[in-house]
């Protein structure tokens, strides 16, 4: 039968409920409270959860939103509650709740809620992408969190002013309603047209560097910037230069005027390294949800190790380590050894530069190690180094073939 997580604080309730649904055939997971919830989810993966809303440690509803910021909520999970309002049920189930049962809960209607939530079809589960939410444990990112959205509230424009380790894509991806497209205004210099607007509607339009837009894509920036309203949007823009950069790089004054209104500055990874192990860890485990990565886990050291680095790259460069890793150990934990292998063999643009050289020697070989550092990282997906060099498609082919690195054979993964 079915393999079902009972979540309550009160152990008369989880034995009462235990009693019930085994002897209904099916197989019972108790635990106590969040944290012990988060553990038997993640190693039991139950086919249903009834989840108390009152307990002392995270409160239901809070770990109900947890599991869907992190792509976890892929089993129904019916709510329980002895002091449940009518605005907690509707909060419950906007998130992702099937149904809320009130307590004492009556046989008949346990039983029926079960059978609806064991019936409903699952279909192919496809975990959004990562943002703060998913990191609740962290007190900068939930702090992070709380000052994006309340500029999004009032806000449809918002600039983050980063630097190395930027958080730009997961501050972005925040902000990205479930089920909303998301837009990468960088990926094309093609006149950005109005179905095209509609087709995103109520989405997140994203650049992750202004000073690597073309002009065309300038103008598709400010034809958006013009129509936000009208299509629901959210403009989210990342850059390291300052306006009058911009502007000396050709960048409109007026239309730099708009996008800086509104601006953060996230912090990089660098500013918060105790929080790199909880952010691993979660991407790593979004990864197997997703099925993309085998079942895997990163030992202490192994996180002690990710910690200690200094992620230049920012969390676009966590990301895809956490994933060669995953998908290069043979294990099924991840240990120190491993992540030291990755290190070692991943190139690095200061190491081994010579300082001597003229500029435009020195940067040729800087570009060269940069470009083949990320398509090794990315598995020479074209498609995903455009995105995180900021460089159009025509353009980053060109940089390429300036380079001497060959092309020819690179693949995109299924991007026409």
């Amino acid at each position: 039968m079915a393999k079902i997580l009972i979540v309550d604080d009160e152990v008369g309730i989880r034995e009462l409920l235990s009693e019930i649904l085994r002897d209904e055939g099916h197989d019972i997971i108790l635990a106590e409270n969040a944290a012990a919830a988060r553990a038997a989810r993640n190693a039991a993966r139950p086919d249903l959860v009834l989840l108390d809303i009152w307990m002392p440690d995270t409160d239901g509803v809070s770990l109900l939103k947890e599991w869907s910021a992190n792509g976890q909520l892929t089993m129904p999970v019916v709510m329980m509650s002895g002091h449940g309002t009518i605005d907690t049920a509707v909060e419950a189930t906007r998130i992702g709740a099937m149904e809320f049962l009130e307590k004492p809960i009556a046989l008949q209607k346990l039983l029926a809620a079960v059978k609806r939530g064991l019936a409903r079809i699952k279909p192919a589960h496809t975990p959004s992408p990562l943002g703060l939410g998913a990191f609740a444990r962290s007190a900068p990112l939930r702090d992070l969190k709380k000052r994006l959205e309340q500029m999004a509230d009032k806000s449809r424009i918002i600039l983050l002013r980063v630097g190395p380790g930027s958080l730009a894509e997961l501050c972005a991806r925040t902000l990205q309603r479930i089920g909303t497209p998301w837009l990468d205004l960088s990926l094309s210099a093609a006149p950005l047209e109005l179905n095209t607007l509609e087709g995103a509607r109520n989405g997140l339009l994203y650049v992750p560097e202004l000073y690597y837009l073309s002009r065309p894509q300038q103008k598709n920036l400010v034809f958006a910037m013009d129509r936000l309203e009208r299509h629901g949007h959210t403009l989210v823009v990342a850059t390291e230069h300052g306006i009058d950069e911009l502007i000396e790089h050709g960048w409109d004054e007026r239309a730099l005027t708009r996008l800086f209104e509104v601006s953060l500055a996230p912090p990089a990874l660098g500013e918060i390294r105790d929080e790199i192990p909880e952010i691993a860890s979660q991407i790593l485990l979004h990864f197997v949800e997703a099925g993309e990565v085998p079942p895997r886990r990163l030992s202490s050291a192994a996180l002690n190790a990710l910690r200690n680095r200094n992620w230049s790259g920012g969390y676009a460069e966590l990301k895809a380590a956490i994933k060669s890793l995953a998908l290069g150990t043979l294990e099924e934990e991840i240990d120190m050894d491993e992540v030291a292998h990755l290190l070692v063999k991943t190139p690095t643009a200061a190491l081994g530069l010579p300082l001597d050289l003229p500029l435009r020697e020195a940067r040729e070989i800087f570009e060269r190690l940069y470009f083949e550092h990320h398509l090794q990282i990315d598995g020479s997906n074209m498609t995903r180094l455009a995105e995180k060099t900021g460089l159009e498609r025509t353009h980053l082919y060109r940089k390429l073939k300036q380079l001497g690195i060959s092309v020819g054979k690179r693949h995109d993964n299924g991007d026409g």
